[in-house]
């Protein structure tokens, strides 16, 4: 993800998320992510319920300062699994479970 997610462009994060469901595990890189509101939030949150359903998993990697902050007031950090870059979600142990 670049840029920003809010309510008018979550449209093709939505999408692609949608498309990811069924697979085991996606990792959504927010490195280049700048800004995320509610609407963002409520999209991975639907999707990562959506991946459970099917027996996947929705980690997040490199959250950004103000994206990052908006996870921790609104508690999604102990939602979702958030590692500090792609590459560390790429070689984490409990990948599988």
């Amino acid at each position: 993800m670049t840029g920003e997610v809010d309510h008018d462009s979550a449209g093709p994060l939505k999408e692609a998320l949608e498309e990811g469901i069924g697979a085991r595990r996606i990792i959504a890189d927010c490195s280049g992510l700048r800004f995320c509101d509610s609407t963002g939030l409520n999209v991975l949150l639907k999707a990562r319920l959506r991946m459970l359903h099917h027996g996947g998993r929705l980690d997040l990697a490199g959250l950004r300062p103000p994206v990052d902050r908006m996870f921790e007031i609104t508690g999604a950090h102990n939602v979702f699994r958030v590692f500090q870059d792609v590459e560390t979600a790429l070689t984490d142990s409990q990948a599988g479970t």
